[in-house]
């Protein structure tokens, strides 16, 4: 790291708040701010959210990082670099503007989109196209459904963004997109790296004339100019990288540098991060994506869509009682949860949760998948409820490892940051699943916003080496050691929930095709 001090801004805006952090290059945290996002559901199966909002959050964000660390330093910021979450659908006109809320990854309205698109291209050669599983998170059916049902809207139509892309226009006046949202699109060949002309004839949409040439990350696509400064406090002429998706971002975060490592970044959902030295075949649940870590060009990026959420449903859901023991006892209502799990031994008397809340993406790549439990009896305790969600999302992230392995990746150890990280418990539970050692990263590190830091600061060679500057900011507070026992028990008890959910897979299929049957 240089020696001498200049300062980065990353910002990540993710589903549920924005979130900035002002870095010094000497490793030192200036300020960091965040807002709150609103999600905006319309109707079934829709979700979107205001762009609009977004642009006032990042102000608000600037501006209070600004008058926290004080001119003197804002003066001295070299670069920013902004994250988001992904895939976006957000049509703006030909002045930039957007043309109705953003529809976010979480919105599934477009499925009979996905199916026709599907028919004309046909499975197989859609994902050797795309290089993943098509899922209706992605794009092509978001802009299917938008052209059908908005033609007005669409025809005012110039260009379509990512969340982060925006945010980028608002600072600098480009229209962009980063290469590796671009990758997760589902629009792009990943085979040339470049718009699929296939999709877009099946979707009757130019890509190449509606979605902006993907740029590499570290990419310096702008300026700030001096209508964005004056609104957010920054000042003109600060360097804006392309930026990255949240998965990408939380990656460099994490601190992972070789092929060795895996992270995981555990908060409502769970995105990770595994590295490899070749590119997968396009045909797998799970595949690489470009990495601009040295030593890493290759990176297999697995999102899992419910594992803290599916803590959070049952808090909400059925510990009123744990709630009010926590607050009367003085302790955070997870260390409570932690205490009831570990009192339950492995296996949780039987009980296996599947926590497919939102369907599943990595590797099942499913929307019709559910939540369940499965192996209740009458003697079940609420604490076995409490530890089978602990190793049933373990059991998930074990499928997400032994789905990548099987394309040669070996990694031997897994870094955990974020929420997830502070629970010991589930962290003892997923490094004796995986038989691995887990390190959990200090409250320091991890942060999303770092990433995008740590990219720009690459980039501007103020962390020339991005190795040594990431082992001397992000570090391990502990490493967890797989208990022996519980990993024997666990390789035991897993092959049944691999099994089980394929039993049930096709009934679950023609269940959801039942009850939206009814909903018609």
């Amino acid at each position: 790291m240089t020696s001498h001090k200049s300062y980065l801004i990353g910002m990540d805006l993710g589903t549920t708040n924005i979130k900035a952090t002002l870095l010094a290059s000497t490793g030192e945290v200036i300020a960091t701010a965040s807002r709150a996002n609103d999600l905006i559901m319309p109707g079934a199966d829709m979700v979107e959210q205001s762009p609009e909002q977004w642009w006032q959050n990042a102000v608000d964000i600037l501006q209070d990082i600004s008058q926290q660390a004080g001119r003197s330093i804002i003066e001295q910021v070299k670069g920013i670099c902004i994250s988001s979450q992904t895939v976006t659908m957000l049509p703006v006109n030909a002045k930039g503007e957007p043309l109705r809320n953003a529809l976010i990854w979480m919105d599934a309205r477009s499925k009979g989109q996905l199916d026709r698109i599907l028919n004309i291209i046909g499975t197989e050669r859609f994902i050797n196209i795309v290089g993943g599983k098509p899922d209706v998170a992605f794009l092509p059916n978001k802009l299917l459904w938008y052209k059908e049902n908005e033609p007005d809207l669409y025809d005012e139509t110039t260009v379509f963004l990512q969340a982060s892309s925006f945010l980028n226009y608002k600072l600098t006046g480009e229209l962009t997109m980063d290469l590796d949202q671009a990758v997760r699109t589902q629009c792009l060949d990943l085979n040339t790296l470049s718009w699929s002309n296939v999709i877009g004839d099946a979707i009757g949409i130019p890509l190449n004339e509606m979605l902006p040439i993907p740029q590499p990350v570290d990419t310096i696509i702008g300026t700030v100019s001096e209508n964005a400064a004056l609104e957010t406090g920054l000042v003109a002429g600060i360097p804006v990288a392309a930026g990255a998706s949240d998965a990408m971002a939380s990656m460099y975060a994490t601190g992972i540098n070789t092929l060795e490592q895996a992270g995981e970044s555990s908060g409502t959902t769970s995105l990770v991060f595994i590295g490899h030295d070749s590119p997968s075949a396009n045909n797998l649940p799970v595949v690489t994506k470009p990495c601009a870590i040295d030593g890493m060009p290759y990176v297999f990026d697995a999102p899992i869509n419910t594992s803290g959420a599916s803590i959070k449903w049952y808090l909400d859901t059925f510990c009123e009682a744990e709630k009010q023991q926590a607050k009367e006892s003085g302790i955070h209502i997870y260390d409570l949860l932690n205490t009831n799990a570990a009192s339950t031994p492995v296996g949780a008397h039987g009980i296996l949760y599947f926590p497919y809340l939102l369907g599943e993406r990595a590797p099942l790549w499913n929307t019709h998948a559910r939540g369940m439990f499965i192996g209740m009896s009458l003697d079940a305790s609420k604490n076995d409820f409490t530890r089978a969600i602990f190793e049933g999302t373990a059991f998930a992230l074990k499928h997400v490892f032994d789905t990548v392995g099987q394309s040669g990746a070996k990694p031997t150890s897994l870094r955990i940051t974020g929420g997830g990280a502070k629970s010991r418990t589930w962290c003892e539970i997923k490094a004796s699943v995986l038989n691995m050692p887990v390190h959990i990263l200090d409250e320091g590190s991890g942060d999303v916003p770092l990433g995008d830091a740590l990219i720009i600061g690459h980039k501007l060679g103020i962390f020339p080496n991005l190795k040594e500057t990431t082992d001397a900011l992000i570090k391990v507070k502990e490493v967890i050691e797989p208990n022996p026992i519980w990993v024997e028990h666990y390789a035991k008890i897993y092959p049944y929930y691999i099994k089980m959910y394929q039993s049930l897979d096709e009934d679950l299929l023609d269940y959801q095709r039942t009850l939206d049957g009814l909903k018609a």
